[in-house]
């Protein structure tokens, strides 16, 4: 029988990693976050090239208010289904489409709700009003919820490897479609792709989860009795995961706010380079959640084990980051260079205290103790976004690297000097 090209790709991929399951799964989203990194790469390099500062600047803060509204109306649902898909046996299927309902309801109403609002709250996204332009917008919020949540039910099933496949889908769609909206001179252009191209590779992407490999855990998995205050634990969940989101997507508006399009397109540009490194630590996680679920007994084990291995992977992709960020930037234009390499390094540094951080909250996730995960991702909010302020009208946009790295440094060094509260055995039943 002929193997298809993804299939290919993805058994290549799995015969390459570590046995060990959650190094494995871990491994697996992180080269998918690589692949769509590299190609994500290309996609902004191409923008920066077709399109001015202004554009890109503000594309991105349109994107990046896109995905603060998914973080929102998507529900963290997402985590949500690693943590129970697992043990759903035959209710897997009803629950991936319960949650995919309620997020894509949500992440629509949210969405037109901040159209309605941005003659106020964003006047300079006004380009959005348009109504294709609208469309798209409501389209990328809705569609990208999805998105999220396929992953997790991907990585729930034990089809990681379609996770690189649907992300590599999604970055070639994307960037097809950015260059016919270059070639049309469409101001939007950079939006559409986006929505474009989460179409594509969400039709393709459920074909395989619902065709074949919801089936097949179905038929493979016991149904485990449904654990007590599944929608509490949600509703928390969701709650901690609206501070983290809002750390990663408010810093944009604010530089657009504060320095202007031009100053928030080169922080675009070096938070996307950036931003790998923290993909990589989120990865490692979701795998140390869903095999967590399989086997608590062992989590202390494989929380030590990702922190070793991605500790290690980690260090490396920062080192390069901090010693080639020029002649990265340099890709996207010599004015990204220039005002960008040393919010890039700041950033990259950044990456390797979150991995802490990150272990620390997924511990707390699959030990059912929300209260702690919420907690952490609060002050980690807080922090960032009230330094990013303070310090961005006397450092200008490297203002808002220093407050990554303080505040990634400030919550490691707490969450290690209190490891005996977190990363501890903890006696069968009282989690």
């Amino acid at each position: 029988m002929r193997r298809r090209p993804l299939g290919m790709l993805r058994a290549g991929v799995a015969a390459a990693l570590p046995g060990e399951p959650v190094l494995r799964t871990g491994h697996v989203l992180a080269v998918s976050s690589l692949v769509n990194a590299g190609l994500g790469f290309f996609f902004w390099t191409f923008a920066t090239h077709w399109y001015d500062e202004r554009t890109v600047g503000l594309s991105y803060s349109a994107l990046s208010a896109s995905l603060l509204l998914t973080g929102i109306g998507q529900l963290n649902l997402n985590d949500f289904l690693v943590r129970f898909v697992p043990t759903s046996g035959h209710r897997a299927r009803r629950l991936v489409l319960t949650c995919y309902a309620a997020s894509t309801s949500c992440s629509v109403l949210v969405a037109v709700a901040f159209l309605a609002l941005v003659p106020t709250v964003a006047p300079k996204l006004e380009f959005l009003l348009t109504p294709v332009t609208a469309v798209c917008f409501v389209v990328a919020t809705a569609g990208y919820a999805v998105f999220v949540l396929q992953d997790g039910a991907l990585t729930a099933v034990r089809m990681p490897g379609w996770v690189v496949g649907e992300n590599l889908i999604f970055a070639v769609v994307k960037i097809l479609l950015l260059g016919l909206g270059a070639a049309l001179t469409l101001f939007s252009g950079i939006l559409m792709s986006w929505a474009g191209a989460l179409v594509v590779s969400l039709v393709v992407a459920n074909a395989v989860l619902m065709g074949r490999g919801i089936p097949r855990h179905e038929r493979e998995t016991k149904a485990a009795p449904p654990p007590p205050r599944m929608l509490g634990y949600a509703a928390a969940d969701w709650f901690g995961s609206l501070f983290r989101v809002a750390a990663y997507t408010v810093v944009p508006l604010i530089v657009l706010n504060t320095l202007g399009a031009e100053q928030s397109a080169y922080f675009s540009v070096a938070w996307n380079v950036a931003y790998v490194p923290y993909l990589i630590a989120r990865n490692m996680g979701t795998s140390l959640l869903a095999e967590a679920v399989r086997g608590p007994e062992r989590l202390v084990e494989h929380s030590l084990r990702v922190l070793r291995h991605s500790g290690l992977l980690l260090g490396g992709v920062t080192v390069l980051l901090v010693v080639a960020a020029p002649q990265i930037l340099s890709l996207f234009g010599a004015s990204y260079a220039a005002e960008g390499s040393m919010l890039l390094r700041l950033l990259a540094l950044s990456a390797v205290p979150n991995l802490v951080l990150s272990v620390a909250i997924d511990v707390a996730r699959a030990r059912r103790r929300l209260r702690w995960a919420v907690w952490l991702q609060v002050v980690m909010c807080v922090l960032v976004l009230g330094l990013t302020r303070a310090l961005l009208p006397h450092f200008g946009v490297v203002g808002a690297g220093i407050a990554w790295l303080v505040t990634q440094c400030l919550i490691a060094g707490f969450l290690i000097v209190t490891r005996s509260r977190w990363l501890v055995p903890v006696p069968e039943g009282s989690s």
